[in-house]
């Protein structure tokens, strides 16, 4: 009887070593051989599971958006209210600190989306899923009375997913500028500003 494929197991722990590299490394000095060593195979041996570095990375990309994104949204639907909603997103958009694997390593990837259109689709359906869940909860806001919107639901969802970006690259940098407690503070002081709503702080 044949031996069953290990082929989908080898592959997620290629993607495991990958993503650790990256995080490690940064994305921009990284080299194949850097994931053969980390998981004690040749370089040969990787590209029989991946074609390219450019494909293995692509699926650590797309790993780390399907569980930066599930988690969000995991975290707004086991809130029951609106405001209860949006708070939840908010406190969930921010990485932790530099130490923060998921969020660092997003960023990471992101600079090759300057130059691969592979990547860059992939940066701006994160950028959209995230839009989209936003929207939602200021929409349901809206409609229920709660919130008192002073512009479009997906303008005020767009900012708000800019605000992330730009606080959260400053929170995962050697150094952070800001603590991760201010540029929670500052998204919720627009979030009630743009909802007419008062919001609680979140941690």
């Amino acid at each position: 009887m044949a031996r069953p494929s290990r082929a989908s197991e080898r592959r997620a722990e290629l993607v495991a070593v990958a993503r650790r590299a990256v995080v490690d490394r940064g994305v921009l000095d990284l080299r194949l051989r850097d994931i053969a060593d980390g998981a004690g195979m040749s370089s040969g041996s990787v590209l029989y599971y991946f074609p390219s570095l450019a494909e293995l990375l692509q699926e650590v990309q797309r790993d780390a958006v399907e569980r930066f994104c599930d988690a969000r949204e995991r975290e707004a639907s086991s809130e029951l209210t609106p405001p209860a909603r949006l708070r939840a997103m908010i406190g969930s958009g921010l990485p932790t600190g530099p130490d923060d694997e998921l969020c660092v390593l997003l960023y990471e990837l992101g600079t090759i989306a300057r130059r691969d259109p592979a990547y860059a689709a992939r940066h701006i359906a994160l950028y959209e899923r995230q839009v989209r869940c936003y929207t939602a909860i200021l929409e349901a806001g809206a409609a229920t009375g709660v919130f008192d919107l002073t512009d479009q639901a997906v303008t005020i969802a767009r900012n708000l997913v800019a605000l992330e970006d730009g606080y959260g690259l400053h929170l995962t940098q050697a150094v952070a500028p800001l603590e991760r407690a201010t540029a929670v503070a500052m998204l919720l002081a627009y979030a009630r500003t743009s909802t007419r709503c008062a919001l609680e702080d979140v941690s």
